[in-house]
C-alpha cells in the first residue's frame, strides 16, 4: 500500500521519459590541493608541481626519442581555481552561499576556456568540451605541443582522456528487511519509501520499459522511473550493453516483479539515467565528467534534488587523486553535497589465482567518494558463510605523483571502504543486450515476457549500487546527512569479515539494518561544532543485528587514510570530520611515519589503529605489504598487530604495471572472475 502511495505521488513525474542527447558545456572549477587531504593522504612534505600526467609524459618522451609518430592526442585540461570552494566547511555557509561561490567559480571558467580556445587552436589543437561546474576541459591537440601547452598559465594539469569501462537475495543477507527498517506492510511512517532521493546512474544507459524500472499500482505499471539522458554523443539512451540496467535494478527495482525476489534497496527513489558508456561498455572519461559536471549543475541550482551519483566504472589508476581529472570531477560533485558512490573494480586476483594489492580503480581511488568492494554471499541470508569475492579489487591505491627526482609518491590509501555483495546477483535484463548475447549462461528464470526477463552479473558494479541504495536510505530517513556522514554510518556499522584484513574489506560487509537505526538517532540539525552531541538517543547497547537468524557484530570503526578510527563516539558526537568540504582522511594526518588524531576533526574517545604502511609511510619497494591480518576483523574490539604483518597470501601490484580491466568482455580472465563471477553458489530465480 505504501509504494502505490508513493508510485502515485511520483506518477506524473515518473510517467514521462526523456531521451535527449546533451552535449558538455563550459568550463571550469576545479580544486586547488586540500590544505589537509595532501598532507594527510600523502605526507607533509609537499612535492614540486608537475603538470603533464604520467602516463602522457612517457608518450611525450617516446616522441622526443623518435619512438612514436606525432598524432593528436585527447586530453582533460584543468584550470586553476580562484574560490576556496574544495577548501570550504559546508556547515559554515549557506546555501546560497555555496551557489554564489558556484557561481563566480563558473564564471571564471568560461572566460579561462575563452582563452583556452584560442591557445590551442595556435597549437593546431582542437577545443572539444569545457565543464563549468567541475573546471575540466576536454581537448585535442599533437602530442609535441602537449609540453607547450602545459606551460600555460590557464592550465593546472593535462591529463590523457582515458577510457573507462563497466566493472561488472540482497535484500534479506543485508538486514534490509528486518522489521521497522523499511517497508514491509508494517503501519510505522518511518518505514515508508518516500521516494524523496532522485539517484544519478552515470553506466551504460539504462531500459525505462522494464518491469522493474516501472512504477506500479495495484500491481500494474503505471509509468518508468527513468529519465534518460546521453552523454556519449551517440544520440541513444537505451541500454544496448546490459550492464546499467541491471546496476539500475540494483538500485531501485520495483517491489512487485515476483514479490520482491529482485526488488533494488531504494526502490522508491527517481533513477536519472546518463549514459556514458556504449554499446560495448565502454567510454571516455571526458563523457563520464560531462556527466557529473551535469549533475553538479542540477544540485547547485536546486534543479533537480539529485543527492547520489553512483558510477559502477572506473579505468587503471595512474595519476594520485590529487591530479587525477575523474576523482576531482567526483570531488566537487561531494562538496556540493552529492554521496558519490563508486565500484573498487575487479583486478583482485591474476590469471593464476593468487590475490592482488593496489589494484583500486579510479575514480575509486578519490577520498571523498564511497568505494566499495564484492562479497560472495553464496546465495545465503546468513553471513556466517560470507566471504571478500576473489575478483574485488584490494588497496592500497596505486595513484601516484612524479617528484623533481623522478621519485614516484604513491598515495598508498586504505580502499575499498566497505563491501557489498556481489557474486553472482540476477537482476533486470534490458532486451536483446550484448551481455546476453555473448554469455547465454547469464539468463536465468523461466518469463518469456521481454519486460520481465533477469539475468546474473557479478562484480564491484554490482555491489556498488547496493551500498548507494543503503545511502538512499538513510537520506530519505535524514536528509540532512552529509556524504561524509554518510559514509561514516555505513562504515561504522559494517560487519568486518574474519580471515579479510582492511585492504580486501574496508571496515567490512555492508549492514543496512544496523545504518537505518543510527541514522533514525541523527539529529535532523546538523552540529558544526567539534564534540557537540550527534545524536537524539542513545546507541543501542549491545551495537548488534539479527541478520540471516544470526547477531552481526557493528564494526565500530571508520576508515581514514593510512588506518581507521574505533569507537562510540564516532556516532554519539559530532566529528568535524562529517562537514562538507574536507575529507574523512583529514582527521588523522600523517606525520612522515606516523598518523594521529587531529583536534579540529575528531573527538571523544577514539582508538586510532594504523596500518597499511611502513615505517616511512610507503609500501617497501619489493611488494611486500604491511597490515595486520585480521584488523577489524575482530568482534567488539579489532584485532590489530601494532607493528604490522606481513600479508603473505598476495602480492603487490609492481610499479607502472596496469592490470587490464576485470569485467572486460574481450578479457577472457575477465569472463570467468567477474561477470560469471566466483564459482560458487549464488542467488536463485524466483520460481
Amino acid at each position: 500500500m505504501k509504494r502505490m502511495i508513493a508510485a502515485g505521488a511520483l506518477f506524473a513525474f515518473g510517467l514521462q521519459f526523456f531521451a535527449i542527447s546533451v552535449s558538455a558545456q563550459s568550463v571550469k572549477s576545479v580544486a586547488r590541493p586540500e590544505r589537509n587531504a595532501e598532507s594527510t593522504a600523502v605526507s607533509t612534505e609537499r612535492a614540486p608541481k608537475r603538470k603533464i600526467a604520467p602516463d602522457l609524459e612517457q608518450k611525450t618522451n617516446e616522441l622526443t626519442m623518435g619512438l612514436r609518430a606525432d598524432r593528436l592526442q585527447k586530453v582533460i585540461i584543468q584550470m586553476p581555481t580562484e574560490t576556496p570552494l574544495n577548501e570550504m566547511f559546508g556547515n559554515a555557509l549557506s546555501d546560497t552561499e555555496q551557489k554564489e561561490m558556484f557561481d563566480r567559480e563558473v564564471a571564471g571558467n568560461k572566460e579561462k576556456s575563452g582563452i583556452l580556445i584560442t591557445d590551442l587552436n595556435r597549437l593546431s589543437g582542437r577545443f572539444r568540451n569545457s565543464y563549468d561546474h567541475l573546471g575540466l576541459v576536454s581537448a585535442e591537440l599533437p602530442l609535441s605541443k602537449i609540453r607547450e601547452l602545459a606551460d600555460n598559465g590557464n592550465v593546472e594539469y593535462i591529463s590523457p582522456d582515458r577510457e573507462i569501462r563497466t566493472l561488472g537475495h540482497i535484500a534479506e543477507t543485508t538486514g534490509y528487511w528486518n522489521n521497522g527498517i523499511t517497508d514491509r506492510g508494517d503501519a510505522d511512517t518511518n518505514t515508508w519509501l518516500t521516494g524523496a532521493v532522485s539517484i544519478a546512474v552515470i553506466d551504460s544507459g539504462i531500459d525505462p520499459n522494464h518491469r522493474l524500472m516501472q512504477w506500479t499500482s495495484n500491481n500494474t505499471p503505471v509509468g518508468t522511473k527513468v529519465w534518460s539522458y546521453d552523454f556519449t554523443g551517440q544520440g541513444v539512451t537505451n541500454d544496448l550493453y546490459g550492464h546499467g540496467t541491471h546496476v539500475a535494478s540494483m538500485l531501485a527495482g520495483e517491489y512487485y516483479l515476483t514479490d520482491g525476489a529482485y526488488q533494488g534497496l531504494a526502490s522508491g527513489s527517481q533513477l536519472i539515467s546518463l549514459r556514458a558508456l556504449d554499446d560495448n561498455g565502454r567510454g571516455s572519461i571526458s563523457s563520464a565528467i560531462a556527466a557529473i559536471d551535469w549533475v553538479v549543475q542540477q544540485k547547485v541550482n536546486n534543479w533537480w534534488n539529485i543527492r547520489i551519483i553512483n558510477m559502477s566504472f572506473g579505468t587503471p589508476a595512474v595519476d594520485s587523486y590529487v591530479n587525477d581529472p575523474l576523482c576531482k570531477a567526483a570531488r566537487r560533485a561531494v562538496n556540493a553535497g552529492i554521496v558519490v558512490v563508486a565500484s573498487a573494480g575487479n583486478n583482485g586476483k591474476d590469471t593464476n589465482g593468487r590475490k592482488l594489492f593496489g589494484t583500486i580503480n579510479s575514480p575509486g581511488i578519490e577520498p571523498s567518494v564511497i568505494t566499495v568492494g564484492a562479497a560472495n554471499t553464496y546465495g545465503t541470508a546468513a553471513r556466517s558463510d560470507d566471504t571478500v569475492a576473489t575478483f574485488s579489487s584490494r588497496g592500497p591505491t596505486r595513484g601516484y605523483r612524479t617528484l623533481a627526482n623522478g621519485a614516484r609518491k604513491y598515495d598508498n590509501l586504505i580502499k575499498p571502504d566497505l563491501i557489498a555483495p556481489g557474486n553472482k546477483l540476477i537482476g533486470a535484463r534490458s532486451a536483446n543486450n550484448k551481455l546476453i548475447q555473448q554469455y547465454p549462461s547469464l539468463a536465468t528464470g523461466t518469463t518469456t515476457v521481454a519486460t520481465e526477463k533477469v539475468m546474473y552479473l557479478s562484480g564491484t558494479s554490482m555491489a556498488a549500487p547496493i551500498v548507494a541504495g543503503a545511502a538512499a536510505l538513510l537520506l530519505d530517513t535524514n536528509p540532512n546527512l552529509t556524504p561524509n556522514l554518510v559514509k561514516a554510518i555505513l562504515t561504522y556499522t559494517a560487519q568486518p569479515l574474519k580471515n579479510f584484513n582492511t585492504l580486501e574489506q574496508g571496515a567490512g560487509l555492508l549492514n543496512i539494518d544496523g545504518a537505518v537505526r543510527v541514522a533514525r538517532l541523527v539529529k535532523t540539525t546538523m552540529p558544526t561544532t567539534n564534540g557537540a552531541m550527534l545524536l537524539d538517543g542513545a546507541l543501542p547497547a549491545s551495537q548488534t543485528s539479527s541478520i540471516g537468524g544470526q547477531t552481526v557484530t557493528w564494526g565500530k570503526g571508520v576508515i581514514t587514510n593510512f588506518g581507521f578510527l574505533y569507537g562510540s563516539d564516532l556516532m554519539n558526537k559530532w566529528q568535524g570530520m562529517y562537514a562538507s568540504g574536507v575529507l574523512v582522511s583529514d582527521a588523522t594526518p600523517f606525520s612522515g611515519t606516523a598518523i594521529s588524531k587531529s583536534t579540529t576533526l575528531t573527538s571523544g574517545t577514539l582508538s586510532l589503529y594504523q596500518g597499511a604502511i611502513s615505517n616511512n609511510g610507503v609500501l617497501v619497494s619489493d611488494g611486500l605489504l604491511y597490515l595486520g591480518a585480521n584488523a577489524m576483523g575482530g568482534s567488539p574490539t579489532p584485532f590489530v598487530n601494532s607493528q604490522g604483518v606481513l600479508v603473505s597470501d598476495g602480492v603487490l601490484v609492481s610499479d607502472g604495471v596496469l592490470v587490464s580491466d576485470g569485467v572486460l568482455v574481450s578479457d577472457g580472465r575477465a569472463a570467468s572472475t567477474a561477470i560469471l563471477g566466483d564459482n560458487t553458489a549464488g542467488m536463485t530465480p524466483a520460481p
